[in-house]
């Protein structure tokens, strides 16, 4: 049968979701400096397809541009069709960033960071999905036989991974049922998140061909295991050389890296509106369950909100080069382009501000009392997208990190999800969530 060629130009939006328009590939070099036409109340489709309230209607007209850089090309080998797109930033049709183009808000981010400080981030995301086939037996957390029953996926997804230039780190049986997890190795600047979309792009592409259905989806039941996004986080100075590490700073915190750190768990109960923005978000991120609940720094903590994660000290390793933290009060209902802008400019702020991050605990913040907490500087995150959104509507500090209309735009996108939810038991949110991630 007859075919022609074609490419897709995409954008991460606020669901966390992929879209944009496909174009015959013989027309590429004309789309590289033209993209495609684009629409202002495409940011406002929601996770559930449904459009919330625009003031932008029916009018205006923008343009979404492919990045050369970003491009995911894959054979699979197996006769489908070649996987072809691109990753682009959307602009105003006199070629102006838009200010809801959430891959120009983490461009923006990245350059303040780099004028003001002159670091460079280098970050790394793990992304957590679950299988749904319930018929399968996959054995244990981290276990061979788990590793076994979808080695065939993992050495397919893998290998889309490396041809779309994503260096994978590793692929393994995560703790909870039916649940995986894939890790990269780090990039520089805004193509750590373009690596994070192909991530999860190119996952639900190898379960279309291996027909093996998937869900990224923070929690697939109310008492389950949830589904996380870990951000790991390095500055590298002009040179290019680790600039994070210090041996005698709290933690190994070097001074710039201890103000970036203070800045997120500071402003983290408004920021988690953009990490963690789903209903079902916030069955998660509750105490034990290995995510976040607190805005507290843990040394090797696996529930603090910040991780100073391990180094290894073996002869030839060089503790600067490992050196790292974890944010873990993400997942995939959201856009990797926002959860890492603001984590940089909420650790800029605190970089600004000189903010000393609280004392890193080793111990279970839940069993303290409200005072010993607050004593502590430590408070207990918000309970539910509702009241997340509250506490973003209600910072100045992070409403003026944008341009407007992004929080108008954002806070009625959220909102019009959570009114579309209304009414469900929390079963039933839990399944529209899985069915659309």
């Amino acid at each position: 049968m007859i075919q022609e060629e074609l490419a897709m130009v995409c954008c991460s939006d606020l669901s966390g979701h992929v879209k944009g328009k496909a174009f015959p590939v013989a027309d590429v070099a004309s789309r590289l400096k033209k993209g495609v036409g684009w629409v202002p109340t495409n940011a406002q489709i929601t996770a559930f397809n449904t459009i919330a309230d625009t003031p932008f209607g029916a009018l205006g007209d923008l343009l979404l541009i492919p990045d050369p850089e970003a491009e995911a090309k894959v054979e699979f080998e197996d006769g489908s069709p070649l996987e072809h797109f691109y990753l682009g930033d959307i602009l105003h049709t006199d070629g102006k960033p838009w200010s809801c183009c959430l891959r120009g808000i983490l461009k923006e981010a990245l350059a303040a960071l780099k004028s003001e400080t002159g670091l460079e981030l280098n970050s790394a995301f793990e992304l957590e999905f679950q299988f749904t086939d319930n018929t399968v037996d996959y054995g244990p957390g981290f276990g061979l036989a788990g590793f076994r029953e979808k080695k065939a996926f993992g050495a397919t997804y893998l290998a889309a991974l490396r041809s779309a230039g994503v260096e994978p780190d590793s692929f393994l049986k995560e703790w909870g049922e039916q649940q995986y997890e894939v890790t990269m190795h780090p990039k520089t600047g805004v193509r750590a998140a373009d690596d994070a979309v192909f991530m999860r792009e190119l996952a639900r592409a190898t379960s279309q061909r291996t027909e093996e259905r998937i869900t990224f989806t923070p929690i697939r039941h109310p008492e389950g295991v949830g589904n996380g996004v870990h951000i790991h986080m390095s500055f590298l100075d002009d040179a290019g050389k680790p600039a994070t590490y210090d041996p005698g700073g709290p933690g190994g915190l070097n001074e710039n890296a201890r103000h970036f750190v203070a800045g997120i768990l500071h402003h983290l109960p408004a920021i988690i509106a953009f990490t963690a923005p789903s209903a079902v978000s916030y069955a998660r991120l509750t105490p034990h369950r290995w995510s976040a609940a607190y805005n507290n720094l843990g040394y090797r903590d696996r529930e603090a909100s910040v991780r100073i994660c391990p180094v290894a000290e073996l002869p030839g390793m060089d503790p600067a080069r490992q050196f790292n933290f974890e944010f873990r009060g993400a997942d995939s209902s959201g856009s990797p382009y926002l959860q890492l802008a603001v984590l940089v400019h909420a650790g800029l702020d605190g970089i600004r501000n000189k903010l000393e991050p609280p004392e890193a605990t080793e111990e279970d913040l839940s069993l303290l009392s409200v005072s010993e907490l607050t004593k502590r500087g430590f408070v207990r995150l918000p309970e539910s997208l509702d009241d997340a959104l509250t506490a973003l509507e209600g910072s100045v500090t992070v409403k003026s990190w944008f341009r407007d209309p992004f929080i108008e735009i954002y806070l009625k996108h959220k909102r019009s999800e959570l009114q579309y939810l209304d009414g469900m038991s929390p079963e039933e949110t839990c399944a529209a969530y899985e069915k659309v991630y």
